[in-house]
């Protein structure tokens, strides 16, 4: 089977031209390799583009430099060289074969074969190389695969798990964005043999790969698949006694309501809303402080009810997190808009959702008119501030914001005078 991407425009980009140029003189070879192949070939953006080379690392360097790139050694030891062209960065990784690997990382030797290279790699559609008139070179039946949108491994799939137990996480992220159909079979009985060997992971590693599968357009099956081969639990303990139905009705709300594809949400919908266990879960997966906050407040976010009026969602939006009722409002939707097509009373609740989340998403926090000073004025010092300013704003609050700062002083001056 033959192939070509001649039509991809970053191919023609006259920097990666040159870079090649430079790189395959003199009995030298380079070639595009991995996913900037895969994703031209089906019509996907391209965002990096790695290059492989027969090229010894330094003298990757030394030719890179002499046709005016800068160069820096991002990965050296293992032969990637990042080569840079008017701020954009081009991998350059010299071929290479594994000589020893304990699941987590690789020794590696430096080598010219270009199929020794393409079989270290994890999946067939990730193998492919591109030359720089863009023919495709398919070393291990990578293009039959993509065209048939089957994600397998190269050789024997325990083996590829063996080497990097990531590859378990990675296989179940690119059936999401690339596969069709039952994974494949081979991969899927393996992946659930090994799996105990994501707990010799980095949590950053497991993380990452998850946050990826979950940012695909529609991760919902292949979240199935790993479920069945007990992957999920294993990465993501959470979501075992919890079920993932709910991710199902939330991409079609995503696709029917134009909201972007959110993987934090999405992990939201397939994880208990319990504020401890989500603090345990960012922790334990080292998410950033941000993703960690987002998690507790969402979880910690007291249930809507469809009916509720806007004034009502006013006062908890004030006195609560807005970005937790946003989320929770956002999966109350879903969930509501999921059971419609069966239940008349879920199709009214949907559209009490919807009119929450509109209000919600445009809502602003108002500033409360009075301060401190304004209480010192009547007299009122220390602690008695404090409580009678907290006791104004519950007021105000109560009175869906209308009270001005007279009405307030007012209300302030009677209650001392009481």
């Amino acid at each position: 089977m033959s192939a070509t991407i001649t039509g991809a425009s970053w191919l023609n980009d006259p920097q990666l031209q040159k870079l090649l140029a430079v790189l395959n003189a003199d009995g030298e070879e380079a070639r595009i390799a991995g996913g900037a192949v895969r994703n031209a070939l089906l019509g996907e953006p391209v965002a990096d583009v790695d290059i492989a080379t027969t090229n010894l690392p330094e003298e990757t360097v030394r030719r890179a430099e002499a046709a005016g790139f800068k160069t820096v050694p991002t990965g050296a030891e293992h032969g990637t060289i990042t080569v840079i062209s008017g701020g954009r960065p081009f991998e350059v990784t010299t071929l290479r074969a594994d000589v020893e690997t304990d699941g987590r990382r690789a020794k590696v030797v430096f080598g010219r074969d270009w199929k020794r290279d393409a079989e270290r790699r994890d999946f067939t559609i990730n193998a492919l190389y591109a030359k720089a008139d863009g023919t495709v070179v398919d070393l291990v039946g990578g293009l039959a695969d993509l065209e048939s949108r089957i994600l397998r491994f190269i050789g024997d799939a325990e083996s590829r798990i063996r080497e990097d137990y990531l590859r378990i996480l990675r296989f179940f992220r690119f059936f999401a964005w690339y596969g069709k159909g039952r994974p494949d079979a081979e991969g899927l009985k393996a992946c659930a043999r090994l799996k105990d060997g994501l707990s010799r992971l980095s949590a950053e590693r497991v993380w990452s790969e998850l946050k990826r599968l979950l940012a695909a357009p529609d991760p919902s099956r292949a979240l199935l698949w790993m479920r069945q081969a007990g992957v999920l639990t294993a990465a993501l303990p959470e979501s075992e006694k919890w079920g993932i139905d709910a991710i199902h009705a939330l991409v079609r709300a995503e696709n029917d309501l134009g909201w972007a594809a959110d993987p934090l949400l999405r992990l939201a919908s397939i994880v208990p809303p319990d504020a401890v266990r989500m603090k345990t879960l960012g922790e334990r997966l080292r998410l950033s402080n941000s993703e960690t906050d987002r998690l507790v407040q969402w979880a910690a976010t007291a249930k809507v009810e469809a009916a509720v009026s806007e004034g009502e969602l006013a006062k908890r939006l004030y006195r609560g997190n807005v970005e937790g009722f946003r989320d929770r409002l956002r999966l109350d939707l879903a969930a509501a808009r999921g059971r419609a097509e069966q239940d008349d009373k879920a199709l009214i609740e949907a559209g009490g959702y919807f009119r929450l989340l509109t209000f919600a998403d445009k809502w602003q926090k108002p500033d409360f008119p009075l301060r401190g000073g304004d209480l010192s004025e009547l007299g009122v010092e220390g602690a008695a501030l404090g409580a009678l300013l907290k006791h104004l704003e519950t007021e105000w609050v109560d009175s869906g914001f209308s009270l001005g700062r007279d009405a307030l002083l007012e209300r302030a001056a009677a209650r001392l005078k009481a």
